[in-house]
């Protein structure tokens, strides 16, 4: 199901619109210095919209010092106190983010609807196993993915009743098959914009894994409108892992090495060559999507990696270059990287 448009700022998602990617800061919001520095530090690594907790008057009162010193949409994180909300609308925050079930009685809901409403601010309705109500989680025993999704479907009736429809969903669980789950209910019940993410993955090693299995999945589904990895780290490899799922599933342009495991025919320092590759490559900017091969022997080299734009088939300490399968010429191994950067530049250029 096609999502609607909803408009973050200078962004907007939904409707087939690109997938922006999110990411969180984890500095303390009302420190200034660190939150700008950090927010300026995803936005350089490409993230599009960046969240942060307001979890009190003080972190409030620092959102339009972030909102004058950068461009990109910030997003407002609150939980239990709808003056928060409120004031957050109030100085210029571009989304917010509740569960309007845990803000308080239907008067307090109706008053951030409409502080939002004037303003054009989106609510993103975010829904957890923590988040999910208690009677939910009887009648499905335990924060089940049906439970998440009745859950987030429940609380945007609630802004629908306050005239509100400006809204994102996100159901997430730190158990990839639950989440996936959810969101694909989602995907069949409503035309809301969804935002995707397994949370409180753990560390990079797994937390990646994890979340390019949850997110992969619902991308390659069509499902998910923006999306946030979550890992117990540095926002910015967040930010950088978001890409590479996106970039796998065929989303966005790029660099796309293909580079065989290596075995006993192989005769090249190949992974150090693939290594250096993928570093130089990841500072090359394109819409385009190009595809380069560094294989470990003529096995793997223009016949199995033919598909490819540009490739080297490695032999003993050389390699053969090869465009679109047809052998151009030998290089010597020191070659093998500066030779395929100038070329991929030649044929971004030409």
């Amino acid at each position: 199901m096609k999502t609607r448009e909803v408009k973050i700022g200078n962004i907007t998602i939904g409707g087939g619109n690109r997938i922006a990617i999110q990411s969180m800061t984890n500095t303390k919001t009302a420190d200034r210095e660190a939150t700008l520095n950090q927010i300026k530090a995803l936005s350089s690594a490409g993230c599009d919209i960046v969240r942060f907790t307001v979890n009190d008057m003080e972190a409030a009162e620092a959102i339009p010092y972030y909102v004058e010193n950068i461009s990109m949409p910030l997003v407002a994180d609150i939980h239990f106190d709808y003056r928060l909300a409120l004031a957050a609308a109030e100085r210029g925050i571009s989304k917010i983010r509740i569960n309007p079930g845990n803000i308080g009685d239907k008067e307090n809901i109706k008053k951030v609807a409409n502080a939002c409403k004037i303003r054009n601010i989106p609510i993103r309705i975010g829904i957890n196993g923590g988040s999910t109500e208690k009677s939910l989680l009887e009648k499905y025993g335990g924060p089940t993915a049906e439970a998440l999704a009745e859950s987030a479907l429940n609380n945007a009736r609630m802004l629908e009743e306050c005239d509100f429809n400006n809204i994102v969903l996100s159901v997430k669980s730190s158990d990839v098959l639950t989440m996936t789950k959810a969101a694909r209910i989602l995907s069949e019940k409503c035309n809301y914009p969804l935002h995707i993410g397994v949370t409180e993955t753990g560390d990079v090693r797994r937390g990646n894994i994890k979340s390019a299995i949850g997110i992969g999945a619902l991308l390659l589904d069509g499902i998910g409108d923006t999306v946030r990895v979550s890992l117990t780290d540095d926002p910015v490899k967040e930010v950088l892992a978001a890409q590479d799922i996106l970039f796998c599933c065929g989303i966005g342009g790029g660099i796309n090495i293909v580079s065989c495991p290596t075995c006993g025919r192989t005769q090249s320092n190949l992974i150090p060559l693939v290594a250096e590759l993928e570093k130089q490559t990841r500072e090359i900017k394109t819409d385009r999507r190009l595809t380069v091969a560094l294989m470990g022997c003529v096995v793997n080299g223009p016949g199995e990696a033919k598909h490819a734009d540009l490739g080297v088939a490695c032999g003993n300490k050389s390699g053969l270059l090869f465009r679109k399968g047809e052998i151009i010429k030998k290089l010597d191994e020191s070659e093998i990287v500066p030779v395929l950067i100038k070329e991929i530049k030649e044929l971004l250029n030409a």
